[in-house]
């Protein structure tokens, strides 16, 4: 802690799950960390909605801190976190910290299906990997809402998610003082009811199993 110039760490995250380590080895490592008052609350990343519901189980079991965030990919272009965890953190309380909210870059309005550039992220680091005929569909759909409300296409982006309520946070990763600048008024946007139904139209999930069967069986006795 000396190292770090601080007292404690508000929050401590693991970024990953190791099939090496049971769970329940992690979770008891990251309490003493919490007991000892080094760390305030503890936060795991890019874990499966079962390894996520396991870890809470165990926590409420052996009465260990439990995790109170995730860090997950989430975007416009990506939405796969809807299928299973998505629920789960609304229904466990846990929060959403999201990374790479512009996919990459993709999403930045640097890219579209007529239009290329030599610059970005996405030139020489191809990833996170995204259906690229189906957000460029989504990134025609967000050109004409930013041009509407004379914002930029990474502004909607964000205020996309802005506007999702499972999300806390968003992590941004501006290489330019311009950039930085730009992201930060999505803050300032608004998503009419039209719009967002616009854009979760050209963006949702294709149905899967055991989705839309829990639709068919349940759909009319939701709370």
């Amino acid at each position: 802690m000396s190292r770090l110039q601080v007292d404690y760490i508000d929050l401590y995250q693991i970024h990953g799950f190791d099939p090496q380590t049971p769970l329940e080895e992690t979770l008891e490592a990251l309490d003493s960390l919490v007991k000892c008052g080094k760390v305030r609350y503890i936060g795991c990343s890019n874990l499966a909605a079962w390894q996520l519901m396991k870890a809470l189980g165990i926590s409420a079991q052996q009465h260990l801190s439990r995790f109170v965030s995730l860090q997950a990919y989430y975007t416009i272009a990506g939405r796969d976190l809807e299928r299973e965890l998505v629920p789960l953190l609304l229904d466990q309380k846990v929060g959403l910290m999201v990374w790479s909210p512009l996919a990459g870059g993709l999403l930045s309005g640097k890219y579209s299906r007529h239009a290329t550039t030599e610059e970005g992220r996405r030139v020489n680091y191809d990833f996170p990997p995204v259906d690229k005929e189906k957000a460029y569909d989504i990134i025609d759909v967000m050109q004409e809402i930013a041009t509407g409300k004379g914002v930029s296409v990474a502004q909607i982006a964000l205020a996309w998610l802005l506007h999702q309520p499972v999300v806390t946070s968003i992590i941004i990763g501006a290489k330019k003082l311009e950039q930085l600048q730009d992201n930060l008024k999505a803050v300032d946007v608004t998503l009419s009811a039209d719009e967002l139904g616009r854009l979760d139209e050209v963006s949702k999930l294709a149905p899967e199993y055991p989705g839309w069967m829990l639709e068919r069986q349940g759909g009319d006795r939701q709370a």
